[in-house]
């Protein structure tokens, strides 16, 4: 699966304004595993990620959790709802430790207005929603192996200061499993390839991707 290009909020708005938005509420350090944004919560607020990286999952009526999407520094989170007087559509939570802005709405639709982003958000998100119907499809089409590889690549991809070397995911094997939609034991025997190639290792509770180019090579050819 190749990657499509994404253009984050921060370079959709430019520095200029990016650093106008974050001005407008102070920063808050937040853990890996913390829950950001909850499911069918109002949309009272829209945090700007400055740092780290978020997971966006989504629960089905049977409390089936799936992977819609990972975000990282420079993106909005729950605008849509903001921007809808609406509910959250999704749970987002840390992978690693990450830094936000919280916007409450009202400074934030005041802020869309005096800088005409309206249009530009809604296809801005438009965008964003494809790209979650399209992971959505995958998972529900593909084989557990090549679905753990394109969720750890999203995940690499997303990190902080990955620059494309080792780059360590927080998440547990179980949390992995919930994110792909299938059992830890799957998720167990899926790994096993990836580790005897070396490109994935245990690590701290997580996992540490050795060789991203390498785990990419892994994914079944179109």
């Amino acid at each position: 699966m190749e990657e499509p290009l994404y253009q984050t909020h921060r370079e959709l708005f430019g520095d200029r304004l990016w650093e106008k938005l974050c001005a407008l509420a102070p920063l808050r350090h937040r853990k890996t595993r913390s829950v950001l944004l909850l499911q069918d919560a109002p949309g009272t607020h829209v945090l700007v990620l400055a740092s780290g990286s978020v997971a966006v999952t989504r629960r089905d009526g049977d409390g089936q959790r799936t992977m819609l999407a990972v975000r990282r520094a420079g993106e909005l989170l729950g605008e849509l709802a903001v921007l809808a007087d609406g509910t959250r559509s999704a749970t987002v939570f840390a992978v690693e430790p990450s830094t936000i802005h919280i916007v409450p709405a009202p400074e934030f639709h005041t802020f869309v207005a005096e800088h005409n982003l309206l249009q530009v958000l809604m296809k801005h998100t438009v965008g964003q929603v494809r790209e979650g119907e399209e992971i959505r499809q995958e998972l529900a089409t593909a084989a557990v192996p090549a679905r753990l590889v394109a969720a750890l690549l999203r995940l690499t991809d997303s990190a902080d200061g990955s620059h494309g070397g080792p780059t360590r995911i927080r998440l547990s094997q179980e949390e992995i499993a919930q994110l792909i939609g299938c059992s830890r034991n799957s998720v167990v025997e899926a790994l096993k390839p990836l580790r005897e190639r070396g490109v994935v290792r245990a690590n701290a509770g997580g996992l540490l991707v050795v060789d991203p180019v390498g785990l990419r090579a892994c994914l079944p050819q179109r």
